[in-house]
């Protein structure tokens, strides 16, 4: 299975024609929205692109492809007023026999999890990195709209049992294989 991990959209629109071609591409089965989809929010700047219909209409076409997680930015009527379930706080997915935890980031992060042994795929940070920590795999796909750090806007790609971190112009910033179970 081929899952495609996008973070902190923040409402901006310019890279979303190009995830979706990506998507497309690498034949991904689902797209992963790890929060903050529609709000700028008081500690950015505006940027062109900002289009929040524009957001709700390209994740509602991936409706039935798609898993989102709520970030600290997102508020009950941004649950209202999608057409799909946007989900609290953290999720476990199973693939290729691994347990990956997802979250936002604001609440379970690499400096606040409980657990030994596991994969914690999170945003909020919008600087990406994949790290191994105490027995753990940590990966942050970075931010799609708003990148931190010189960073470029990037994303996730996970396929037999190898994580790889994209920038938008298709160059690995980081990557991982992990052992197959």
């Amino acid at each position: 299975m081929n899952l495609m991990f996008i973070s902190d959209i923040h409402g901006i629109k310019t890279n979303l024609k190009k995830i979706k071609e990506r998507y497309k591409e690498l034949n991904c089965n689902k797209l992963i929205v790890l929060g903050d989809l529609y709000y700028i929010g008081p500690r950015n700047q505006m940027k062109d692109g900002y289009d929040i219909q524009y957001i709700k209409e390209f994740l509602e076409s991936f409706k039935d492809d798609l898993i989102c997680l709520r970030g600290n930015c997102d508020s009950e009527v941004d649950l209202m007023v999608s057409d799909f379930p946007i989900i609290n706080e953290l999720s476990l997915i199973n693939i290729d026999s691994h347990d990956i935890y997802l979250t936002h980031g604001h609440i379970y992060n690499k400096n606040n999890w409980p657990k030994e042994n596991s994969i914690l795929i999170y945003g909020h940070l919008h600087i990406p990195f994949i790290k191994e920590e105490k027995k753990n795999l940590f990966i942050n796909p970075g931010s799609i709209s708003l990148p931190k750090e010189n960073n470029n806007p990037t994303y996730l790609i996970y396929s037999n049992n190898k994580f790889t971190i994209y920038d938008i112009n298709d160059n690995i910033i980081a990557e991982k294989i992990i052992d197959k179970k």
